[in-house]
């Protein structure tokens, strides 16, 4: 029988599983440290890279809903084969790019199938692992490998760089995506669900323009600030469009997303939750990593160094939060974790400086690793145990799709936080005399662009240019974390408020009609 094959290999499964998800991960840090290399090479401007990175963001978060029904419909090992595939063809396409806008092109194909593969990861684990304490083991694995290849992208990413060239960070994606093609022939199991209405088509095209839009608004905020008015004309698009996918998805016959899931207080308390907690979370990850390059003067590769040591953190704790999660529930496992991450954002924001001793760094790597590995799988775990098996690819989609959403909107608005005071604190170098109009606008775009300003001023204008730049950056990025610590903390509130006290029972809906298939 299929089912009792499918038991067998269950670990096998997750390996594959884990084999896939591991390039989604490593995909969203790894190219951070390329920029500089594309930006010689194709003569990119800084709008460009910024799309560079974006139009994967934009493109996966915007599909993730959609990609998970329709694996729900039509079969999630298709749908992962074919995104594997894609992430192949896609990666193939970067890396031998020849312009920013022909890799822009193929990022935004990597976003396609990247939706196609994270959703489908997940809804097969909760197929296949059907016992509570083994679903809640797998999760958890599943968990740390995202964190773990999110963690260990920036260092694989320098090393090829060094040694080879910028692409090889996209030729790297072939041989894991070979591997888990041949992996999931192997081992993983069809299952679809023979109930699931057909497409909901117009759920489809309102979930995904609203969707664009909004994420579109938030990565315009950091471009041109709130007051652009195409930001407005973005987000008010998106609120349109969403209004309109919640009124549809109330009165369709087929919804695609059935609202009443937010009647369930683990599903909404634990999407709530992950939404904050991303959003701080996202948002000082991006702080962190400019603040070790322009700040203290590292180069790429020794910033990812320093900030590795909270990868084994992410890993254990994880791991070690399904045993804590068992014994204080989830509602208190995620308030722990989100208050222990809030506490080292709030230590964070007190001591920073033009040069911060690497303990603090350490003691603050190891607050907020403990505080992701506590509150990560658990909210993972509340959501799909909130829901019926056979709607597993709906609650993989929006699991990911608050994850994406929340940090793109913390990367916006912490980063525009701190864009304000710099800009407030660069703003009296404009009375300095050698300091032209012209000057002045390289000072306050960014503190990078500050310093290669100053190199070209006298020795002392030089000098206080990159001090003001570099203390207008420090004191920007401590409003943005204290601010982080903040909204850890609201997090904490909402889930305590939002989570019920009792666990709901994995066991309590009806096992779904499947249809195995050879």
């Amino acid at each position: 029988m299929k089912t009792n094959i499918a038991n067998k290999n269950r670990w096998w499964v997750l390996a594959v599983m884990c084999i896939t998800l591991f390039i989604i991960s490593i995909d969203t840090t790894v190219l951070n440290l390329a920029l500089p290399s594309i930006a010689s090479e194709f003569k990119a401007t800084a709008g460009q890279l910024q799309w560079v990175v974006d139009a994967y963001t934009l493109v996966f978060a915007s599909l993730l809903i959609t990609t998970g029904a329709l694996g729900d419909r039509f079969g999630r090992k298709r749908l992962l084969i074919a995104g594997l595939a894609l992430f192949g063809l896609g990666s193939l396409g970067a890396a031998l790019s020849v312009s920013t806008w022909m890799l822009v092109g193929f990022r935004a194909l990597l976003g396609v199938a990247g939706a196609m593969i994270m959703p489908s990861t997940l809804s097969i684990l909760i197929d296949v692992f059907r016992d509570g304490k083994e679903r809640a083991k797998a999760i958890a694995i599943w968990s740390s490998i995202f964190s773990i290849g999110a963690g260990i992208g920036p260092i694989i990413g320098g090393l090829l760089i060094g040694a080879f060239h910028w692409s090889a960070v996209f030729y790297l994606n072939l041989p894991v995506a070979a591997i888990g093609i041949l992996g999931a022939l192997w081992v993983v199991p069809e299952s679809k669900d023979v109930r699931t209405p057909g497409p909901d088509f117009l759920g489809v095209l309102l979930s995904v323009v609203g969707v664009v839009a909004l994420v579109y608004a938030t990565i315009l905020i950091g471009e041109v600030g709130w007051a652009a008015p195409a930001v407005w004309i973005a987000f008010g698009i998106a609120v349109v469009f969403i209004g309109a996918f919640i009124w549809w998805e109330k009165h369709s016959p087929n919804p695609m997303l059935p609202l009443e899931f937010f009647r369930n207080r683990s599903f909404s308390g634990a999407n709530a939750a992950l939404t904050i907690s991303a959003f701080a979370m996202m948002g000082s990850m991006y702080l962190y990593s400019q603040y070790f390059q322009s700040i203290e003067g590292y180069t790429p590769l020794v910033a990812a160094l320093c900030m590795f040591p909270m990868t084994p953190v992410v890993f254990v704790s994880t791991m070690f939060s399904v045993r804590v999660n068992r014994k204080l529930g989830t509602k208190l496992t995620m308030s722990l974790g989100l208050i222990l991450s809030g506490l080292s954002a709030f230590i964070f924001s007190q001591v920073a400086g033009l040069h911060t001793d690497y303990l603090w760094v350490l003691l603050i790597l190891f607050l907020n690793g403990t505080g992701i590995g506590f509150t990560m799988s658990p909210a993972t775990a509340a959501i799909m145990n909130s829901l019926p098996p056979n709607r597993a690819g709906i609650g993989s989609a929006m699991n990911d799709t608050t994850r994406q959403l929340g940090g793109a909107l913390g990367v916006a608005v912490l980063g525009a936080l701190m864009n304000g005071i710099y800009r407030s604190e660069v703003q009296p170098l404009s009375m300095q005399q050698g300091i032209s109009g012209s000057i002045m606008d390289g000072i306050r775009s960014s503190v990078q662009t500050a310093r290669v300003t100053a190199a070209n001023l006298p020795a002392p204008l030089a000098s206080l240019v990159t001090q003001t730049s570099s203390q207008a950056f420090v004191d920007g990025m401590r409003s943005a974390f204290f601010t982080a610590s903040i909204a850890m903390v609201v997090a904490a509130v909402v889930a305590m408020l939002l989570l019920p006290n009792k666990e709901p029972s994995t066991v309590s809906h009806p096992q779904p009609v499947l249809e195995k298939i050879e």
